[in-house]
């Protein structure tokens, strides 16, 4: 597995949100890009990036941190937070972002999505975010009626290669991944490469997502457990072997 560690972006700084909630912030540092060369230097293979202001207001709000960030890794990033129109796509993509992560908009404009994967392939991934398995939009403010073994049902027959699962009610808690929801998007979607998020903060954690046997999930995103010292990204990355 890929441990992909996580910047999330909110008014410039890096920041965690306890279970996505914009008033529980967490701020870990002013300069985004030096964490991201940080990471680099850690080991990080992949990085995951939430422009969270953008995910909240619809539309992109740190094109310029985005950019620096994705110059300061070095290797390939993936970007998600308020992409829901074909210039914000575009514009990630030309900053130089391996994949372009659709959320709120794969679930409410469908065309939009099969247009986004037509232009640039599997650079498209698809953000699901979810609590006791509905689907959550608009940075995690609106829960929908909608499966989210539904949602990545569909977006795989759209032809989207990579699912990032979010489990709202483990995220930034510390208390481990939903393995029962994690396995079942696995198995709604198996054309797709399933990224883990929400809760996955040890290596014991990483452990129990490989024991799910399931060869369609490729990595797991980890956040708040690296910036509070509970784990090193070199052990997660031991464990993710």
């Amino acid at each position: 597995m890929v441990i992909l560690p996580a910047i999330d972006l909110k008014d410039g700084k890096c920041v965690r949100l306890r279970q996505g909630r914009a008033e529980d912030v967490t701020v870990y540092g002013d300069d985004p890009a030096a964490q991201a060369r940080d990471w680099a230097g850690q080991g990080g293979r992949e990085l995951h990036v939430v422009d969270l202001d953008g995910a909240f207001a619809g539309s992109p709000r740190h094109a310029d941190v985005i950019r620096r960030i994705i110059e300061a890794f070095g290797g390939p990033v993936e970007v998600g937070g308020g992409l829901r129109t074909p210039e914000a796509v575009a514009a990630v993509i030309e900053a130089g972002a391996a994949r372009a992560i659709i959320g709120s908009a794969a679930l409410e404009d469908p065309a939009f999505l099969a247009s986004c994967v037509e232009l640039y392939g599997e650079r498209i991934a698809v953000g699901i975010d979810a609590r006791d398995g509905f689907v959550q939009t608009k940075g995690w403010v609106e829960t929908t009626q909608v499966k989210a073994t539904d949602l990545a049902s569909a977006v795989a027959k759209v032809g989207v290669k990579t699912i990032i699962y979010t489990d709202t009610a483990t995220d930034g808690m510390l208390g481990g991944p939903n393995l029962t929801q994690m396995a079942a998007i696995c198995d709604a979607a198996p054309t797709c490469q399933i990224t883990a998020s929400g809760g996955v903060s040890s290596p014991y954690d990483v452990a129990n997502l490989k024991a799910l046997e399931r060869g369609n999930l490729r990595a797991a995103i980890v956040g708040k457990a690296l910036y509070d010292g509970r784990t090193t990204l070199a052990e997660m990355n031991l464990a993710a072997l």
